[in-house]
């Protein structure tokens, strides 16, 4: 099995962040930042850019890496099923309001500072991310 390599963008205009609500798996129903994966030949600004233009019709600027982050697909007896190597991207809004689109349900805008940890709404990571890329603590 070979793991894939996705990006994620961390939008942040303001103090919102902007954020998706996921149809498929992993986190199928779930608020998580639009991302998917990185295309061969493709840098992971590039990805991330591209990824959120197609889910949200929002065009922002790739600007740094925030984080490296691996999910472990298991199935009921611990054998591995996938591996995702999420690579979260800040980005800063250039145009564009949200409208879901692609392999988003929905797509909206955030308060930063009103996110969570732990909250079962959202992917994991989402709150600790935004304020990443807020120069928040959370």
């Amino acid at each position: 099995m070979t793991p894939v390599a996705a990006a994620l963008a961390v939008v942040v205009r303001g103090p919102e962040v902007l954020l998706i609500r996921r149809a498929n798996m992993p986190d199928q129903g779930l608020w998580a930042c639009p991302g998917g994966r990185i295309e061969a030949g493709e840098t992971m600004f590039a990805a991330a850019e591209r990824e959120l233009l197609e889910e949200t019709g929002v065009q922002a600027r790739a600007i740094r890496l925030l984080d490296a982050i691996d999910i472990l697909e298991r199935d009921a007896s611990g054998a591995l099923q996938r591996h995702f190597i999420l690579l979260a991207v800040a980005c800063d809004w250039q145009q564009g309001e949200p409208s879901s689109a692609d392999d988003a349900l929905d797509a909206a805008w955030f308060e930063v500072a009103g996110l969570v940890r732990g909250d079962p709404r959202f992917s994991v990571d989402v709150a600790r991310l935004s304020g990443m890329a807020a120069g928040q603590a959370i």
